[in-house]
């Protein structure tokens, strides 16, 4: 099989943790935490033999358990090295977290449009911003393509994570109306050489048996 990452200097892939019980709940987790359900396990584990394609030398992820919980499950199969940064968490909401976004949009509807029309400043009360999201998502990324130059490493993380960065390599000013960008439970692929980050391939499916 035609390794289809070779002949650029860095590739990143980054995928989203599987499924928690927060998400079943509509919780709004950020730095917070819920286990993965017995769904989140077995979607997991399907994607083995889709990431097996792509020729990962190694797996950068955030440091949280729900995340650690899925990196277990792929590594079981990939066997790769794993190295967890803090800099690779979701987005921090703040008073909101733990509380379900329904909730939020009823009992906060004014706050949260008018946080919402911010864009990259965009933050919960006592939450971060995405601009701080991006500027230490991105540093992650820089430093781990200089420790490893010219490795595909797969980065498994937070749906507000690989947000963040797709839109800011897209050019997207996080506003309401925009044209939906990402797939939900999907692969995207992301370059770093020397002209800067770039999509490669975005929303890409997991393979069905």
């Amino acid at each position: 099989m035609t390794d289809p990452l070779n002949g650029t200097k860095n590739l990143f892939g980054l995928l989203r943790h599987g499924q928690t019980e927060w998400n079943i709940e509509k919780r709004i987790q950020g730095y917070g935490n819920s286990p993965l359900t017995a769904e989140g396990r077995e979607q997991t584990a399907k994607w083995v033999e889709t990431l097996r394609a792509y020729g990962w030398d190694r797996i950068l992820a955030s440091d949280l358990g729900r995340v650690r919980e899925t990196v277990a499950i792929l590594n079981a199969h990939l066997r790769l090295p794993v190295d967890f940064d803090p800099r690779l968490r979701e987005q921090g909401w703040g008073e909101w977290e733990g509380l379900t976004l329904p909730y939020v949009q009823e009992t906060f509807r004014e706050e949260l449009a008018r946080r919402v029309a911010m864009g990259w400043e965009f933050s919960a009360p006592g939450g971060e911003t995405r601009n701080a999201v991006r500027a230490r998502v991105f540093s992650a990324l820089r430093e781990a393509a200089g420790n490893w130059p010219g490795r595909n490493i797969l980065v498994v993380c937070h749906q507000g994570v690989i947000k963040t960065a797709l839109y800011h390599i897209t050019g997207r000013e996080f506003q309401p109306g925009e044209d939906s960008l990402l797939q939900h439970n999907r692969l995207h692929i992301i370059s770093l050489s020397e002209a800067g980050f770039a999509p490669v391939q975005l929303n890409i499916p997991r393979r069905t048996p």
